[in-house]
C-alpha cells in the first residue's frame, strides 16, 4: 500500500511521507515474520530489526506486537470490505445478488486459504478482545453492505429484517472460514460449500 491509514491500533498516526514509509517497513517486517513462524512467536526486537528501525522507533508507533496485529487485522478488513462494496455495486436483481454474494464467499475462502497472515490473525480472535472488537465492527459494516444490496432487489421487504439478517450471514461467514481452515481441506470446503448453499437460500426466501 502506499500509504497507511489512521488506525486505532496505532500509538500515532505518521504524518509525513518519510515516516508512513518507516511504518509500512515495520509492518511488512511483521507479516514476514508472522508467514515464517506465526504471530506467538513473533518479538518486537525482530520486527525493528527486519524493518531496519531502532526498537524506540518502532515503539513510537506500536505499544506491543497486539498493537501490530490488530493493525494488520483492520487492513485486511478494509480490503474486504472493499472488495464486497465492489462485488455489490452493480446487482440490480434477486439472481445478480445471489450470483456476486455466491462469488464473495468464494474469494474470501480463496484469500483465507492463500494468506497465511490472515488465517493467524483470525485464529486467535476469541482470545484477544480487541480482536473481537475488530471483529464485530468489520461484521456490521459488512453487513450493512449486504444489506444495501439487498434492500435495492427486495424494496418489498422489511429493512430491519434485511439489515439483521445480514449482519447475521456476515457473522456467520466469518466463524464458517475460521472453522474451515482449522479443519482438513476436504471438511472446510465442505463447511464452505454447506454455509454458501444455507445463507443463499436465506437471501433469495426474504427477496
Amino acid at each position: 500500500m502506499d500509504k497507511i491509514e489512521e488506525s486505532g491500533a496505532l500509538r500515532r498516526a505518521p504524518s509525513q511521507k518519510r515516516s508512513q514509509e518507516r511504518v509500512e517497513r515495520m509492518l511488512q517486517a511483521a507479516t514476514a515474520l508472522i508467514e515464517e513462524a506465526g504471530s506467538d512467536a513473533m518479538r518486537m526486537g525482530e520486527v525493528a530489526e527486519r524493518a531496519g528501525v531502532s526498537i524506540g522507533s518502532l515503539y513510537q508507533y506500536f505499544p506491543d506486537k497486539g498493537a501490530i496485529v490488530r493493525t494488520l487485522a483492520e487492513r485486511y478488513n478494509a480490503e474486504g470490505r472493499a472488495c464486497i462494496a465492489d462485488g455489490l455495486a452493480g446487482v440490480r436483481d434477486m439472481d445478480g445478488l445471489l450470483a456476486a454474494f455466491g462469488g464473495l464467499i468464494d474469494t474470501y475462502y480463496g484469500i483465507f486459504l492463500a494468506e497465511p497472515v490472515m488465517r493467524d490473525i483470525w485464529s486467535g480472535t476469541q482470545a484477544d478482545k480487541a480482536l473481537r472488537d475488530i471483529d464485530l465492527r468489520d461484521s456490521r459494516a459488512n453487513g450493512a453492505l449486504l444489506a444495501e444490496a439487498w434492500q435495492r432487489v427486495a424494496p418489498g421487504a422489511s429493512n430491519e429484517d434485511i439489515a439483521r439478517k445480514a449482519f447475521l450471514i456476515m457473522s456467520l461467514g466469518e466463524a464458517t472460514m475460521r472453522l474451515a481452515i482449522s479443519v482438513e481441506r476436504a471438511e472446510g470446503d465442505a463447511l464452505v460449500a454447506d454455509y454458501k448453499a444455507m445463507a443463499l437460500r436465506e437471501i433469495e426466501a426474504v427477496g
